[in-house]
């Protein structure tokens, strides 16, 4: 009884994030237009979509990089400080102008103080919760920024490709099982942490092992001393594989990425603005949003139970493929039942 206990505990700790980041991403769509925000002047051009992989690829250098030449520090300080920088903007949003400090043209106060409690806390005392909590937001405002940015069809070919990508990373080349043994250590948002019980600490638990689907990968936990190498995680898989025991007897946590939980936002944010005023809307909760952009949301949670599926049952696998696909097929049988044409669809109006 208290292995369910624990694992619906971890499951809903994994999808209150998803869901908090997709309600979130919706939220903040208009303010971020508003505000000016939109980083491109033609989010229709699916220039950008290459550019931002690029930008992906960049940046797995520089982790691997940092990982070799044990420079995680510098690594670490980066990201607690885009963390502070992402909730700034985001309570921007989101919170009222109570205190204004004289700086600028007038800088938000209460978001500022928001931003550096995060910041602070992040830095100084990373538990689960912590990292969760600055994870979500970062991941809300990261999700609505980017779905200003692409319109649907460079939406489209960023979901599609980042999950080929997550495919030859993980199963193919295996840097992402490098990337996700290094970030452990870090205590950062780039891994979120999904405890079977609320007394896990993550902070306590220094030999904290990946062992599951790529940038969020789901793993394992035994509470040893000592440093996690790739060998070590392939040896785990196999281990599980082997066993006739429950795959998830000794664990304390699960733990999925970040990216995992953006990237298929990034399409539902961007249905969501970009829907043409003409396309059926439904509420969900306080939203009012287009169908296409509904189903989007519902598919990805259908891919998320699919991959928990999997991984309950502990096998390793690459994230982003079940959940990008569930959102693109979401999106499309959504859009297609409104009757919008197949170029509609697949956002290539603009191009014609």
């Amino acid at each position: 009884m208290a292995r369910y206990r624990g694992l619906a505990l971890s499951i809903s700790v994994i999808v209150s994030i998803f869901l908090f980041v997709q309600l979130g991403a919706l939220a903040l769509v208009d303010p971020f237009k508003t505000a000016g925000l939109q980083a491109v002047e033609d989010p229709q051009n699916p220039v950008n979509s290459l550019l931002y992989i690029g930008a992906v690829l960049v940046m797995t250098g520089v982790l691997l990089a940092a990982f070799k030449y044990e420079v995680q520090w510098a690594i670490r300080g980066m990201i607690v400080a885009t963390g502070a920088y992402i909730a700034f903007i985001v309570l921007s949003m989101l919170l009222p102008p109570v205190v204004t400090l004289p700086i600028g043209d007038g800088l938000h106060g209460a978001a500022l103080l928001g931003a550096l409690a995060l910041g602070i806390a992040l830095y100084v005392y990373p538990e689960w919760y912590v990292i969760d909590a600055t994870g979500a937001v970062m991941g809300a405002g990261a999700a609505g920024l980017f779905g200003i940015t692409f319109g649907v069809f460079p939406a489209l070919v960023l979901l599609s490709v980042l999950a080929v990508y997550d495919v030859i990373s993980v199963y193919g080349t295996e840097h992402m099982l490098t990337i996700a043994s290094g970030v452990m250590d870090l205590k950062v948002p780039v891994v979120l942490v999904a405890p079977m019980s609320l007394g896990y600490s993550f902070r306590a638990d220094s030999a904290a092992v990946a062992d599951g689907s790529e940038s969020g990968d789901d793993g394992s936990t035994d509470g040893s001393e000592g440093e996690t190498t790739d060998e070590d995680v392939e040896a785990d898989s196999d281990d599980i594989e082997d066993e006739d025991d429950d795959p998830l007897e000794d664990r304390e946590a699960l733990f999925i990425g970040l990216g995992d939980a953006i990237i298929p936002t990034v399409l539902v944010a961007s249905v969501a603005f970009f829907a043409d005023a003409s396309v059926p809307t439904v509420d969900i909760g306080a939203f009012s949003i287009a169908v296409p952009a509904a189903t989007a949301v519902v598919g990805t949670f259908l891919g998320l139970a699919v991959l928990l599926r999997m991984v309950l049952a502990g096998r390793a696998h690459a994230a982003l493929p079940l959940l990008n696909g569930g959102a693109i097929a979401g999106y499309l049988v959504g859009a297609l039942a409104t009757g919008m044409s197949l170029v509609e669809t697949l956002g290539l109006g603009p191009y014609f």
